[in-house]
């Protein structure tokens, strides 16, 4: 009468996000809250960052997404072909494909995109640029400083209405 669901092993469940197009990215890595990576992270698949990453952040392939949730932060260039932020980043951003920004996204620093999806809430601090059909290679971050490339915002900006 009642059917009983049977239980899945452990291994064989697996996250899943939308990755702005109609398939969906198993996530392949995750880098959890209490994690803090110093130094170029190059990836491949779909990366969800819960914790902290210090430095550069480069998508090795085409089908590659970052997932940045609101507790992760990322300090340094990114170059992925897309992402879904809601989290916190200090660095130039340039995607290839698309960015989706959720309400606690924040970036301080350039964003080179081709598409851009911004909820109400997210900050952009720095320019907006849109890239039509550019590639962000990896090879075009070999042996960036990420101290050169995060932004810095020392000047207030005043509002006269």
């Amino acid at each position: 009468m009642f059917k009983r669901n049977k239980p899945q092993p452990a291994s064989s469940k697996t996250s899943s996000v939308n990755s702005g197009s109609n398939d969906r990215a198993e996530v392949s890595t995750l880098i959890g809250r209490t994690t803090t990576l110093e130094g170029d992270v190059h990836f491949t698949g779909a990366l969800k960052v819960d914790g902290t990453i210090l430095g550069n952040l480069v998508a090795e392939s085409s089908d590659s997404v970052l997932i940045l949730d609101e507790e992760g932060k990322i300090e340094g260039e990114i170059r992925v072909p897309s992402m879904i932020v809601n989290g916190i980043i200090k660095g130039n951003v340039y995607a290839s494909e698309k960015i989706d920004l959720y309400p606690k996204a924040q970036i301080t620093g350039d964003v080179h995109y081709n598409l851009l999806e911004m909820e109400v809430g997210a900050e952009v601090n720095g320019r907006m640029l849109r890239q039509e059909g550019q590639s962000f290679e990896a090879s075009n971050v070999a042996n960036i400083n990420p101290a050169e490339t995060a932004v810095e915002t020392t000047e207030d900006l005043e509002v006269s209405s």
